[in-house]
């Protein structure tokens, strides 16, 4: 009987072995070739919005202002989850500033609130640029939900200058 089953598990050891994922007739890369299927698929649709507040109910929603730096011609990208893969939603050019809110837990992404450049001054706009509402404090912490475009850009291209 030993010998038996010895036997069954050593032809089992030895049969033709391929992934599962081609082998699910459901799967969405069933079929494809090994080489246009990347390990690791993120999903570029998908977003985390950008939390403000994180510093508690006595301090600024957004605890530091920043300025891109080193960014190049082409600008900063801003993305709508912290990772090179997700969407991109808009470009920052070099030395514009954005107000810092929060960071990822690898410290390489920082969640940013982004206010509108500002115009030249001149007589009829005297007023100052659009408050994007993380200069005050908030109750709780909670996803930015304000005028002001916001995003994930990469922590290597933005210089803190306040906060």
């Amino acid at each position: 009987m030993r010998s038996l089953i010895s036997l069954f598990l050593l032809l089992s050891a030895c049969s033709d072995s391929s992934d599962v994922l081609e082998e699910l007739p459901n799967s969405s890369i069933a079929g494809a070739p090994r080489d246009s299927v990347p390990e690791t698929r993120l999903e570029s649709h998908l977003t985390r919005p950008v939390t403000i507040g994180e510093d508690g109910s006595r301090l600024d929603a957004c605890g530091g202002l920043g300025q891109v730096v080193r960014a190049g011609a082409r600008g900063l990208a801003v993305r709508a989850a912290p990772f090179d893969e997700a969407q991109e939603t808009g470009r920052m050019a070099e030395g514009s500033r954005a107000f810092i809110c929060t960071r990822s837990l690898d410290q390489k992404w920082l969640g940013v609130v982004i206010p509108p450049a500002v115009p030249a001054q001149t007589a009829e706009n005297a007023a100052g640029p659009e408050d994007c509402g993380v200069s005050s404090p908030v109750d709780r912490k909670q996803p930015y939900d304000g005028p002001c475009e916001s995003g994930w850009v990469s922590s290597a291209f933005i210089r803190l200058i306040a906060g």
